[in-house]
């Protein structure tokens, strides 16, 4: 039986030696060589500090900030480890409430606002990271973010359009604009009118 056996556990230990270390080691070098920024999972990095990644949404709740989209990961929004929709049906009450208050606190923060509510801002994504807006939904914001700022309309939508990455290959998916890129250039910048 020993005879039979010890082939195996050798192939066992061989395998185990090839994809459970010197695979891992040879990808994670070569992805650190080729690839080092998002290897090490896309951060932006200003002064020495880590602001957050370009991958993962994050909560915004200033009336000086845009928002993006709200997050379903729970207990805390934007947590990575807890990835994953809210899984509720269009009929489900849930669902229902949570819109109309993500719809109430879009009208407070910009009572002025008569437009149509972009669905992305009230709306959560599929993995519920999402560190995406529409093209629409960070208009939508502009007059409120203009007013906070004392900036002009045309300051906003200028920055708006600065950040706006188009369709991916050119025809995958929507334009969109990184809240967290767009809310660190807003930082930045001087308020004057």
């Amino acid at each position: 039986m020993l005879k039979e056996l010890k082939p195996a556990l050798v192939v066992f230990g061989l395998l185990t030696l090839i994809t459970g270390a010197a695979y891992p080691a040879l990808i994670t070098g070569l992805a650190q060589t080729v690839f080092p920024a998002q290897a090490n999972g896309s951060l932006i990095v200003e002064d020495g500090k880590v602001r957050g990644s370009r991958l993962i949404g994050q909560a915004f709740s200033d009336t000086r900030h845009f928002w993006g989209r709200p997050s379903a990961t729970g207990p805390m929004p934007f947590n990575a480890a807890a990835s994953g929709a809210a899984n509720l049906g269009p009929l489900n009450p849930a669902l229902e409430d949570a819109l109309k208050t993500r719809i109430a606190a879009l009208k407070a923060s910009d009572p002025e606002q008569h437009t149509p509510i972009p669905v992305d801002l009230v709306s959560s994504s599929g993995s519920g990271l999402d560190p995406h807006i529409s093209v629409a939904a960070a208009l939508w914001q502009a007059p409120r973010i203009a007013r906070h700022n004392d900036l002009t309309e045309k300051q906003v939508r200028e920055l708006i359009a600065q950040h706006t990455e188009e369709r991916q290959f050119g025809f995958l998916g929507e334009a969109r604009v990184n809240v967290l890129t767009l809310n660190l250039t807003l930082d930045r910048l001087p308020t004057q009118r």
